[in-house]
């Protein structure tokens, strides 16, 4: 599995609210699933009213989500 940090913003209303999510996956697609699965989840926002702004893959040293850093290296 690797890291990937993804930065965006969904539609919170009438607001778009910024985030910045480490999740781990195979792919970088998969990762986009996985943060269109956890906000659809959390926020019950719908795919269309996310917008991916980056995805980049991370290193060991670089992860700072603890959950996600114990996933990578396990």
């Amino acid at each position: 599995m690797k890291a990937y940090r993804i930065e965006g913003k969904f539609l919170m209303g009438k607001k778009w609210q910024p985030f910045v999510k480490e999740v781990i996956g195979n792919s970088e697609d998969e990762a986009m699933e996985r943060i269109f699965s956890i906000l659809g989840s959390r926020h019950r926002v719908k795919r269309r009213m996310i917008e991916i702004a980056s995805i980049k893959e991370l290193s060991k040293d670089e992860i700072e989500d603890a959950v996600v850093k114990y996933m990578v290296e396990k």
